[in-house]
């Protein structure tokens, strides 16, 4: 089976130990983009995808409680504003997100009532590249930014949630309808068990890796981020997609399920 994990540091925790469950399986590393556009071209039989691809390709399904979520600040899903946001007119999303660009521009709706003008961030390319109102950066390249540059910055785990009273999910496992993931399922979900018993040293490892300070990443992986998908998350993904459907962002909003996991807890 082909597998597609992100390469960013946020889903270290999910995919600690995995290569061991899963031997016989082949794990691939990618944006979360461009693991979507694998799946959708069956190159990739299960992947962790932008939780908004669930609304372009219903027949995928979610097959495990394992997520990249928040249920506060995020840290790593950043709007940058070169103005006041509420006299943004155009912004630029970063090439590598599709859900956070979609949450971007529900929260910049429901805030301010406005629909900006979009363009494209490329993969690799700096805020410093685009000269839009305002600039969405997500994973890595997000925590490593200088904020100091802009006139205000929104953490958009955090204006969610407030703006809600419900978690954040920004990528989940999704397989394609025809691939059986029973013993997938486990081996994800004890992956990510496996990697939250271990965040205190995949944090030092990373910090060292990415030359970041080690409570920042710390911060990170302990607290910023959640990696579990349950009962309230399904709820926060529900009204995800029933604002961007409001929004015509969507078609129309998914049904919201997880399949093939026993041990899904609420």
């Amino acid at each position: 089976m082909q597998l597609g994990a992100v390469s960013y540091l946020n889903s270290k925790p999910l995919v600690h130990g995995l290569a061991e469950l899963l031997p016989d399986d082949k794990l691939i590393f990618d944006y979360p983009s461009r693991l979507a556009d694998a799946l959708a071209r069956q190159e990739l039989d299960v992947a962790l995808v932008p939780s908004i691809e669930l609304a372009e390709h219903p027949d995928w399904r979610i097959v495990s409680d394992a997520c990249i979520g928040c249920i506060g600040p995020v840290l790593s899903v950043k709007l940058l504003f070169r103005t006041a946001p509420e006299q943004v007119r155009s912004l630029a999303l970063d090439e590598g997100s599709r859900t956070s660009a979609v949450l971007a521009q529900i929260l910049l709706h429901k805030q301010y009532g406005l629909r900006p003008k979009l363009t494209r961030l490329p993969i690799g390319s700096g805020a410093d590249q685009v000269d839009a109102d305002a600039v969405l950066l997500i994973g890595d390249r997000a925590i490593y930014n200088d904020d100091n540059q802009f006139v205000e910055v929104w953490d958009l785990g955090d204006r969610w949630v407030r703006s809600t009273e419900l978690p954040m999910v920004f990528a989940m496992w999704v397989a394609r309808p025809e691939i059986e993931t029973d013993s997938v399922a486990v081996a994800l979900s004890s992956a990510r068990d496996n990697g939250c018993r271990h965040l205190l040293s995949i944090a030092a490892e990373q910090s060292e890796e990415m030359q970041l300070p080690l409570e920042v990443v710390e911060e990170y992986l302990c607290r910023n981020l959640h990696f579990h998908l349950g009962s309230d998350q399904l709820r926060g993904l529900e009204s995800f997609y029933q604002f961007a459907a409001e929004l015509d962002l969507i078609s129309e909003p998914p049904s919201v399920a997880l399949h093939d996991c026993s041990i899904f807890h609420s």
